[in-house]
């Protein structure tokens, strides 16, 4: 059995970054993660996708940034179970936990952290003739290898940051670009939907609102994408690859079991420390929901620094927290 203090189920960048701020406090950590890689989405949907939101970094790729993420953690030598999935948890008389994952690893700790970003996931997918059909010949749900599409013509779909986003990556790199929203506004961040209209002024993209695709064309490779307008006129053209970013959808697994209060597919969670309504169960990141919730990784890492708070009584049950500025004793190691 692996004891230590927290066990972290999730090791996206939200359950890296809980590890450093338990670590401020000489807590140790344990993640479990279904992937059989840390990072979370960033590093199995998107490792290269810019991220403009982390502070200090204008920009920052989001594999560089689990990397970075790592190697702020390693002073506190957290331990990893990959590629399990988190099955169960049993209270012990003491009120601890034990964890057991579908590997029959057990895991005995003083608080359990959630930080499972979106749960199970896996992209909606538009309801478009023959899109299943050319699923890896043409049409792919995230872009793992930005290089593959270089010199191609590509049609994105979506009004959320990762198709304001990625056009505007692929802009640099791609024979053509073209993105097709059913609106005329975006969900995205301003500066992105600023970007994205200046690139279509400027001709380097084709923008396409209020129209959706509606059909794929080609033989044994994607040739071609139909689009119609809200007048219903239809449009084809030249298409190597579709890329339909119309985000995730979040399935709880074996966590919906655990009597937990779950709303529309998230955690319930109390803003003084991110705990749940279970005693010693914390969730931090997108898993959780509470009033004003933004689904950002600042926000999330924001949560991690106030779920250690929270979770010191339990690992050090009488002692008295002093918690000091890394700025003036640095990040202490075990």
């Amino acid at each position: 059995m692996i004891t230590t203090d927290i066990c972290i189920v999730g090791a996206g960048p939200v359950g890296l970054f809980a590890v450093f701020e338990a670590g401020l406090l000489k807590m140790r950590c344990h993640l479990v993660d279904v992937l059989t890689q840390v990072g979370g989405q960033l590093s199995e949907i998107y490792p290269h996708k810019p991220i403009y939101d982390i502070p200090g970094y204008p920009e920052i790729k989001a594999q560089e940034l689990v990397d970075k993420l790592m190697e702020q953690i390693k002073p506190f030598n957290p331990g990893f179970s990959l590629g399990a999935r988190v099955e169960t948890i049993s209270r012990e008389p003491d009120g601890s936990l034990v964890i057991r994952t579908n590997d029959h690893t057990e895991i005995h700790c003083q608080v359990l952290v959630i930080a499972g970003g979106l749960g199970c996931f896996e992209p909606r997918k538009p309801d478009i003739d023959r899109l299943i059909e050319f699923e890896g010949k043409g049409v792919a749900y995230m872009i793992k290898e930005p290089e593959l599409f270089r010199n191609k013509e590509i049609v994105l779909a979506g009004g959320g940051d990762s198709a304001l986003d990625w056009t505007i990556f692929l802009a640099n790199s791609a024979a053509k670009v073209t993105l097709v929203h059913r609106g005329d506004t975006f969900r995205g961040a301003p500066h992105s939907v600023e970007k994205v209209f200046e690139l279509a002024k400027a001709g380097k993209i084709d923008l396409i609102l209020q129209s959706n695709v509606m059909g794929l064309n080609g033989e044994e490779h994607l040739q071609s994408v139909s689009i119609a307008a809200r007048d219903n006129v239809l449009t084809t053209i030249p298409a190597n690859h579709f890329i339909p970013l119309f985000g995730l959808s979040p399935k709880l697994g074996p966590i919906a079991e655990w009597g937990l209060m779950i709303d529309r597919s998230a955690i319930e969670v109390n803003t003084i420390d991110f705990s749940t309504n279970i005693t010693r169960v914390y969730a931090i990141g997108d898993i959780n929901t509470y009033p004003g919730k933004l689904k950002l990784i600042l926000c999330g890492f924001h949560e991690a620094a106030l779920m250690a708070q929270g979770a010191f009584k339990y690992v050090y049950p009488g002692k008295k927290l002093s918690f000091k500025y890394t700025t003036v004793y640095g990040a202490p190691a075990f």
